[in-house]
């Protein structure tokens, strides 16, 4: 067999794979054949500053080996962040398919267990105080992932294969936003823990309907060619999403998720909803209004859970639309709110997938055609916007569509780490039709097989950010806390994500027997303090 034979027969290996293990047996077998095994073995490249990195890596192997650890520490204060020299270029991670330079991979894996080692120093040789200031420091610096997942009608399904990958690998962010279809999965993560996950698994869930509405699902996904309604996806969204509000799914998982909705009136701004800017939605209303195509469905009123624990409107001048129609992928909002600058997006959505290959190989004429398409196409929309401005009383239809349609073109579709999964529906109607149970598996199938080249880049892009996140727990809630009044927290922690209802709940029980030993002790103060007093007017008189 000719070796381009050969390559053509592993790339088919690669994109009918049945799980992760099998899609890397091949992708190593075709980085061998092409001399990308090689390359990653090699440590000069144009593609970043190799002799930075291998400096840096050098001298903290030095530092950890001469037990320095104030210089270890001044060492990673130099430059802590995700792309130093250049590695977190995501070119590093197109060229060979198994993984990036290995020079770069062990410079990460040194970082991480620096990390660790200096978290767990007695205080002796590096103060706790010192240590927080540090790691604090760091975490703001170099920021956190975010997973978003787009709007896609029927395509959100692609959403389930590609979180369960994400879910089996360790690897999926606490911060998610979810637009339209990908509202229902981020609601979903929101509300279920992953042990719950690894128990119910997301196709399962969507199957079931969950103990409440088994079967509802099912049902939902056997109406062969029947169109959507409103009531369909009320529905499922009712069986899939347990009765919670944003701020007691955050209290249950701990995840940050966000659900985007737009404003049905044209001069309103979109919300982003979570447990920061809208703790008391609840996420079955978030979603259902994220759903609600305009057009197609109805606008939705949101509710809310009052100080009474009932149900009323949220907003109730105010009705809302299909959230991926003005921020399908909402990166700045989630920057300002949770500190995030990383972001792995999973797109599904059939009108930014024209401008978004699926490999992200990109020829600079398809790219310069592509930009220079895309603007004149805003300028010639910002001309009949402004139309329908001057006459928008009178054509009040004709401005919210070309409102939306600006909207849409006028957004960011891509991140760091772009996955795209295939899909072979060419109707635009299926988008809003039911599936079958065939149709179903297939699409979180091609979700989990897009997902399997992205775990390598994600695994490596994220692992510093993991472990410091990692870190910061312990010492907040963990085996590394100190002692309350040993320390004062460092300014720069502002902007971490307020404790889970578990996490309040061991503070408090810790709080209160350190209290009760605390008062003891003041207790015996007193009572010493009153003997001695007693003994010495005894002795005046």
């Amino acid at each position: 067999m000719t070796s381009k034979a050969e390559l053509r027969r592993l790339q088919d290996d690669m994109d009918v794979a049945e799980s992760y293990d099998d899609w890397l047996l091949a992708a190593r077998a075709h980085d061998a054949l092409t001399g990308k095994t090689e390359w990653r073995q090699e440590e000069p490249s144009e593609l970043y500053d190799h002799a930075q990195i291998r400096y840096r890596l050098d001298r903290l192997k030095k530092f950890r080996k001469q037990q320095d650890w104030q210089g270890l520490l001044y060492a990673l204060n130099e430059g802590i962040h995700g792309n130093m020299g250049g590695m977190g270029k995501s070119v590093l991670y197109r060229q060979a398919k198994s993984g990036t330079k290995v020079l770069v991979e062990q410079y990460i894996q040194e970082i991480d267990d620096a990390l660790r080692l200096l978290a767990e120093l007695p205080e002796e040789i590096i103060p706790t105080q010192q240590k927080l200031d540090f790691f604090y420091r760091s975490n703001v610096c170099y920021g956190r992932s975010a997973l978003m997942l787009s709007g896609g009608g029927m395509l959100g399904f692609l959403h389930v294969g590609v979180v369960s990958e994400l879910l089996r690998h360790g690897l999926l962010p606490r911060v998610i936003s979810g637009s339209s279809a990908g509202s229902i999965v981020a609601a979903a993560l929101a509300a279920y823990t992953d042990e719950e996950m690894a128990e119910l698994d997301l196709i399962g869930l969507l199957e079931s309907g969950g103990e409440e509405g088994r079967g509802v699902v099912r049902q939902f996904v056997s109406l062969l060619g029947s169109r959507l309604t409103a009531e369909d996806t009320e529905q499922l969204i009712s069986a899939t999403i347990p009765d919670l509000t944003f701020a007691e799914a955050y209290a249950k998982t701990g995840r940050q998720v966000s659900i985007t909705v737009a404003p049905a009136e044209p001069h309103q701004r979109s919300r982003l909803l979570n447990a920061v800017s809208s703790p008391n939605v609840y996420l079955r209303s978030a979603a259902m209004a994220s759903c609600a195509i305009p057009g197609v469905f109805p606008a939705v009123m949101l509710q809310a859970k009052n100080e009474k624990g009932e149900a009323q409107p949220y907003l109730p001048a105010r009705r809302w639309v299909d959230g991926s129609v003005a921020d399908d992928l909402p990166a700045k909002r989630l920057s300002r709110l949770f500190s995030t600058n990383h972001y792995i997006v999973s797109m599904v959505n059939p009108i930014a997938r024209a401008f978004l290959p699926r490999d992200e190989r990109v020829r600079p004429l398809r790219q310069a055609a592509t930009s220079l398409g895309m603007g004149i196409g805003r300028e010639v929309l910002n001309f009949y916007r402004g139309v329908a401005k001057r006459y928008g009383d009178n054509w009040p239809k004709y401005n919210m569509m070309m409102h939306s349609v600006h909207a849409l073109l006028d957004q960011e579709y891509s991140g760091d780490i772009n996955i795209v999964p295939k899909f072979r529906f060419q109707n635009p109607l299926n988008l809003i039709s039911q599936p079958t149970e065939k149709e179903l598996r297939q699409l979180v199938k091609e979700g989990e097989r897009a997902t399997y080249s992205r775990i390598e880049p994600i695994r490596r892009c994220t692992q510093i950010s993991r472990t410091l996140e990692e870190i910061l727990h312990r010492f907040e809630y963990g085996d590394l806390r100190p002692a309350p009044g040993t320390y004062r927290r460092p300014k720069s922690s502002r902007r971490r994500p307020p404790p889970t209802a578990a996490q309040k709940r061991a503070l408090k029980a810790e709080t209160a027997v350190r209290a009760g030993k605390a008062g003891r002790s003041a207790a015996s103060q007193r009572a010493a303090n009153s003997a001695a007093t007693a003994r010495k007017k005894r002795s005046v008189a």
